[in-house]
């Protein structure tokens, strides 16, 4: 042996709550929670990006936290409530966020989207009505390759409108 073969992990059985269904997976002990998440259960809304930690492409919510899954080993998730963001839906709707993300065009290779998304929907359940300067602090987090952030802030007013309209009505 030279020292440089890949070292195998242990499979163990992780156990979460993923965008509310209990599930179990099989997984590598040395994965991080978006390789388990991906591989082990099938989701596919986060992705592995940076893995560093800075894109924002392996965003979900754990435990009602956004966390960067790809920063996260995936043992440490045991018993934990994922909810990716295709769990924001409900009842088969898109959440405001993700119908304005939808139709402001705020998106072309979906790279950075788990990360804004999530962003954005945390802004907005603490602020409903953010300036546009709120906005752009809320998303610095998260890199974005193809729209210059215009439409994605574009996206965010439009979701707080009809938030807060929505909210008029109820």
């Amino acid at each position: 042996m030279t020292g440089t073969e890949p070292v195998e992990g242990t499979t163990i059985r992780l156990n979460l709550t993923v965008d509310g269904q209990d599930r179990s997976a099989a997984v590598d002990s040395r994965s991080l929670l978006v390789e388990a998440l991906r591989d082990g259960f099938g989701v596919t809304a986060p992705k592995v990006g940076c893995a560093t930690g800075d894109c924002g492409a392996c965003t979900s919510r754990v435990d009602g936290l956004i966390t960067k899954t790809c920063m996260r080993l995936a043992v440490s998730a045991e018993g934990s409530q994922v909810v990716t963001t295709q769990g924001l839906a409900e009842d088969g709707e898109l959440s405001f966020v993700q119908e304005a993300f939808w139709s402001e065009q705020a998106f072309q290779c979906g790279y950075c989207l788990p990360g804004m998304i999530f962003a954005a929907t945390e802004l907005l359940a603490r602020d409903p009505d953010p300036t546009d300067d709120d906005i752009r602090w809320a998303l610095s987090g998260n890199l974005c390759r193809c729209t210059g952030y215009e439409a994605i802030v574009a996206a965010v007013r439009t979701a707080a409108a009809r938030q807060r309209e929505h909210l008029q009505r109820d």
